[in-house]
């Protein structure tokens, strides 16, 4: 038998695998290592994060991504050496962290790569009848393997667009399995480029289940830092937006893009929601005048508007639902304030009172993705639409 083979055969009679999951998001901070101990499949997963680091990215490799991302007229030749360097890098990060936790590859078990999102183009967002929904990730799962010497499954999105989805949002997945609880109607609400959420029903229903993006999360206040305010990348603890007043009329038009009022579930980008979008959205109210702590007062504020509209959307005014957030835009005082402000009927929590490392939780994630594809059963998440009942993932093998 192929030993690659024979060392997967082993794997799956393991009562506990070792799992490292990745996850590098569109705000580029970094890549976020999480090494998972797995037991059980479905319903039975039970987790436990041994280990998690996030290992910044050095500026002049955001900026070779930047230079591909979410652009139309990217360097093609760029697009393929980045795909190559990207695994190449993870590869290297991966070896450098287990370093700094004391194991050794050969204790790992499989590792989990979402990699990197360079365009999204969901046939909902790019309008072409002749072409189907489609995504891009790069970062080689064959480099990250072979460099490693660990069994590597990658390329989880494609499956999902195969089977008639939208290659996003993954997390009705994962979420399902590690969070759901009879008696308890939640909301996992991920913060981060863009926000989107799972809702998990009290009666633990699958086939009720859904995760949708529900418009920007953080990605225009980053696009916005990164333009104006050089060596920066973000708005740390809203030091800016917080000595700006939110403008009505930018914000009014901000909030008129169609995506905002189409159906649950559905999945955008920065492909939509980009600086030319704020661009057009100060032409459109006259604002283009407006100082840049107004601007980032009021982006903020839209961001919040559009979360606190849809979980409106999904539960009513009235009732309350248990909300577990993560995501960098947890970390926004001023943009949690406003959440908070807005669905006063609603508890708030972060998945650490889940025993999940809120900054964690996405790599936690492909972890267990990676363990359904490994060991689980479908989970049948009921004949919907955008919800496909599938495990993804290729497996790229090491020799």
């Amino acid at each position: 038998m192929n030993s690659n083979w024979k060392r997967i055969f082993q794997i799956l009679e393991k009562e506990e695998r070792l799992i490292i999951g990745l996850m590098s998001g569109t705000s580029l901070d970094g890549l976020d290592i999480a090494l998972c101990a797995i037991k059980g499949s479905g319903a039975e997963t039970k987790v436990r994060v041994l280990e998690f680091n996030t290992i910044s990215y050095e500026p002049a490799f955001k900026a070779e991504v930047k230079s591909i991302f979410s652009r139309r007229d990217a360097d093609l030749q760029m697009v393929c050496l980045m795909n190559e360097k990207i695994g190449l890098l993870h590869a290297a990060l991966i070896l450098e962290a287990l370093g700094s936790w004391g194991r050794k590859p050969e204790e790992v078990d499989v590792i989990a790569s979402h990699g990197q999102t360079i365009f999204h183009a969901p046939a909902s967002l790019h309008g072409l009848s002749a072409y189907p929904n489609a995504t891009l990730q790069i970062g080689d799962g064959d480099h990250i393997a072979v460099k490693t010497g660990i069994i590597t499954i990658s390329d989880f999105r494609q499956k999902h667009i195969a089977a008639g989805g939208e290659g996003a949002p993954l997390a009705v997945y994962g979420d399902y399995l590690l969070f759901s609880k009879k008696g308890e109607d939640r909301i996992m609400l991920n913060i981060g480029g863009i926000a989107n959420f799972t809702y998990l029903p009290a009666d633990n229903d699958a086939s009720k289940v859904f995760s949708t993006d529900v418009g920007p999360g953080n990605t225009l206040m980053d696009q916005f830092i990164q333009k104006h305010y050089e060596g920066l990348y973000f708005d740390e603890n809203a030091s800016i937006a917080s000595t700006g007043t939110v403008n009505s009329d930018l914000l009014a038009a901000l909030m008129q893009e169609e995506f905002l009022k189409a159906d649950f579930p559905k999945t955008t980008g920065p492909e939509l929601f980009n600086l030319p979008y704020l661009e057009q959205a100060q032409q459109a109210s006259g604002t283009e005048g407006l100082g840049k702590g107004d601007i980032l007062a009021t982006l903020c504020r839209f961001s919040a508007l559009v979360i606190i509209a849809a979980v409106e959307k999904c539960f009513g005014k009235s009732q309350t639902p248990f909300i577990y957030m993560s995501g960098g835009g947890m970390h926004n005082p001023l943009l949690v304030a406003a959440l908070k402000e807005g669905l006063p009927n609603a508890t708030f929590y972060t998945t650490e009172d889940l025993d999940i490392n809120p900054d964690a939780k996405e790599a936690v994630l492909f972890a267990v993705l990676a363990n359904e594809t490994l060991v689980g059963e479908q989970t049948n998440f009921g004949d919907r639409e955008g919800v496909p009942s599938i495990t993804m993932g290729k497996i790229c093998l090491p020799e």
